[in-house]
């Protein structure tokens, strides 16, 4: 019976610790680019092309893919369906800032319902190197921001938004 109420007092611990904890997910990750800010801004903001760079277009070979309207313009939809590893969902571009910045919505349905918005900037360092930014801000919500105790989702995203930006400069510089 103690054993019982130890385990009701850790969860209830938890779950108030969960009304305290921030919701609040953000990662960036940058990497400089030994190309023109055009070159670079000009692929990263067709969707399509995050297939050759995209960690996660790594993790499903026999991933499907749909697509939907207009690449490198807003409303541009790409959405998804495929392993456990990658789950479904959709990306969808909002915004473009010509030269500087590509703004998404990503709407996770599996393997749970999320939603985070993701930009990429690109910066001109010189007339031949380009810093790339890519990051993303989202929320975990009551009670799973708990999570955030064990383990740093912030860090766990990042890692892979790096893997993307040395994929990107593996592709760029090799054009």
């Amino acid at each position: 019976m103690i054993v019982l109420y130890i385990l009701l007092g850790i969860i209830a611990a938890l779950l108030l610790a969960g009304l305290v904890i921030s919701k609040d997910i953000k990662a960036t990750k940058e990497i400089v680019i030994n190309k023109p800010v055009n070159e670079v801004f000009n692929y990263i903001k067709y969707l399509k092309n995050q297939q050759h760079y995209s960690k996660w277009a790594t993790l499903d070979p026999n991933m499907k893919n749909e697509f939907r309207g207009t690449d490198g313009q807003p409303g541009f939809v790409n959405s998804w369906s495929g392993n456990k590893k990658v789950g479904q969902g959709e990306q969808e571009i909002t915004a473009i800032e010509e030269g500087r910045a590509l703004h998404t919505d990503l709407r996770f349905i599996k393997p749970f319902k999320s939603f985070a918005r993701a930009k990429m900037t690109t910066e001109a360092i010189d007339a031949g190197s380009t810093r790339v930014k890519w990051g993303f801000e989202s929320k975990m919500n009551y009670p799973m921001n708990v999570m955030k105790l064990f383990m740093n989702m912030s860090e766990m995203v990042g890692k892979d938004f790096s893997t993307g930006l040395s994929n990107l400069k593996n592709v760029m510089e090799k054009q």
